[in-house]
């Protein structure tokens, strides 16, 4: 017996604790592929080790519980090492909140791994010994990824697609199919991983070729096919580097808008000219500026010689209830002229309202940031005017983690996004960098650049490729000058969405399914 098939057969042959012990281990081994680390052989490992243990699950006698198990304990860890930021939103206002901390991050990672759950069990259910269980492994963790990013809202964070992160060619697939798509496919070539174990190759060596060919893809698109500048047109992203705890303290906030002013009016790269749009972060004044007459005369003094100034502020609006408080951007013309205004739809769970707030209120859960009440939610994605400029689809820090809702399909296409974003929340290392991946592969789903603004960084102009043009690190106060980026012709995936060619995918995983299930002895050549 080769080294391969003994170490096979030892993961098979675990059970009871130590089977889920590996199994949480694999997961948080798996989670370091993804951004910061960007080790994606982890995470593909991470999968082969996942069908071996369903493996062992299906000779014992409970295959469907202990299955179910597997694939929980396995995503319980790979969260939770992956999500471990989520727990720096609570030390911002410690008195108040970081009791919450371990309850919230287990709840959260332990609930996010029942999706796991439920794949380990319906792969089980179906369960095939030889190449037809990787099929049927990949079609259903695929399918509960893509739950994952519906159901209650959604959390599409970490998706297997983004463990290529480290390898830009690959990434261009999301261009074909998105980042659902490319998930299926990592699954897919990490599960076939598991029949190299068992003594057979030609599986894995199929999905070896088919990234290959991804990767030729990548490199050609990449490399044959250079991005164009929008002409005339520059942007400047504002990173004032607030600390989060210094936003909403009243005798700071003048401080911390002069900040807004004085990087906005700093002379402009002599290689550039003078930006024509300005971009400030995710609710940067730290007040509702529209209600602010002092702030709105000064927007109104440096965008006197016709730049556009985008930013985000907090609105209060007045209606049938009462007072309404929204996340939302505004872009003011020249001379302050009156803004057009966006209202953030999708809104952060427990972080900008709280669900069943009467109730958790009672036993003192209450939403991380500031402000009297919850937000309220916007309608959907909008189309906005940009003066000199083409027109912009806007997302509000969370927003853009969702595939195929960063733009409204009933208008005409943008010619670019402007993503606004407050990653203080997200901790100085893993959080925000992963935050940029994700808006660096909406790029490349939609065929459009990306004009990224965050308070403490990263802010980065983002080519319709999700390369980075330029950027500004964390925990850096300054501009970001650069010349917008022209939009592509709308990419396959633009044109008819994720779920089509997902749905295509995964059919085609059950279909092979079909085809393979002819028995097969563990350990036969």
């Amino acid at each position: 017996m080769t080294v391969l098939a003994r170490a096979g057969a030892w993961v098979r042959n675990l059970s009871g604790c130590r089977r889920l012990g590996f199994a949480f281990g694999c997961g948080v081994v798996s989670a370091t592929g993804f951004a910061p680390l960007g080790f994606f052989p982890a995470l593909l490992a991470g999968y082969g080790a996942l069908v071996l243990l369903l493996d062992g699950a299906d000779g014992g006698p409970h295959p469907l519980r202990a299955a179910a198990a597997i694939g929980w304990a396995f995503l319980f860890g790979q969260f939770l090492l992956g999500l471990y930021w989520i727990g720096y939103a609570f030390m911002v206002d410690p008195s108040a909140h970081l009791w919450q901390m371990p309850f919230a991050l287990l709840g959260l990672t332990a609930g996010l791994g029942l999706f796991g759950a439920l794949a380990g069990l319906l792969s089980m259910y179906f369960w095939q010994d030889g190449p037809a269980r990787i099929f049927i492994t990949a079609a259903f963790f695929a399918l509960c990824e893509y739950l994952r990013g519906h159901v209650l809202t959604g959390f599409p964070w970490n998706l297997a697609g983004y463990g290529w992160g480290a390898v830009p060619a690959v990434l261009q697939g999301a261009s074909l199919f998105g980042v659902y798509g490319l998930s299926f496919l990592t699954i897919l070539l990490g599960a076939s991983l598991a029949e190299l174990l068992c003594g057979r190759w030609r599986l894995s060596a199929a999905m070896a070729l088919a990234f290959a060919g991804l990767f030729g893809f990548g490199v050609y698109r990449l490399n044959a096919t250079p991005a164009d500048d929008t002409r005339g047109v520059v942007v400047r992203l504002v990173q004032p580097d607030v600390p989060q705890r210094e936003k909403y303290v009243r005798k700071l906030m003048m401080r911390n808008w002069d900040w807004l002013v004085e990087l906005s009016a700093r002379p402009g790269d002599k290689a550039l000219g003078r930006p024509d749009v300005i971009v400030w972060p995710e609710a940067a004044t730290g007040f509702p500026v529209a209600n602010a007459p002092g702030a709105l005369d000064q927007i109104a003094l440096f965008t006197g010689r016709g730049q556009t100034l985008i930013t985000g502020s907090e609105r209060v609006a007045q209606d049938a209830q009462g007072l309404s408080y929204y996340n939302s951007l505004y872009l003011f013309g020249r001379y302050g002229a009156l803004p057009l205004v966006y209202d953030k739809f999708h809104l952060v769970p427990f972080g900008e309202y709280v669900p069943f707030a009467k109730l958790l209120g009672q036993i003192g859960i209450t939403k991380l940031t500031q402000g009297p009440s919850g937000f309220s939610a916007g309608d959907h994605p909008h189309l906005l005017a940009v003066p000199g400029a083409p027109p912009v689809s806007p997302l509000i820090c969370y927003e853009v983690i969702f595939p195929g809702a960063v733009v409204d399909t009933s208008a005409p296409r943008p010619g670019w996004m402007v993503n606004v974003t407050d990653d203080s929340w997200f901790g100085p290392w893993a959080g925000p960098r992963q935050h940029l991946l994700i808006a660096r592969v909406r790029a490349i789903e939609e065929g459009l650049p990306i004009a990224r603004a965050a308070n403490t960084g990263i802010s980065a102009m983002i080519d319709p490729y999700g390369r980075i043009v330029r950027q500004l690190s964390l925990g850096q106060r300054g501009v970001v000058d650069a010349r917008l980026p022209a939009a592509l012709a709308p990419t396959l995936y633009a044109r008819f969405g994720d779920l089509w060619f997902f749905l295509l995918m995964v059919s085609a995983a059950f279909a092979a399914f079909l085809l393979a299930r002819v028995p097969v002895r563990l350990g036969a050549a």
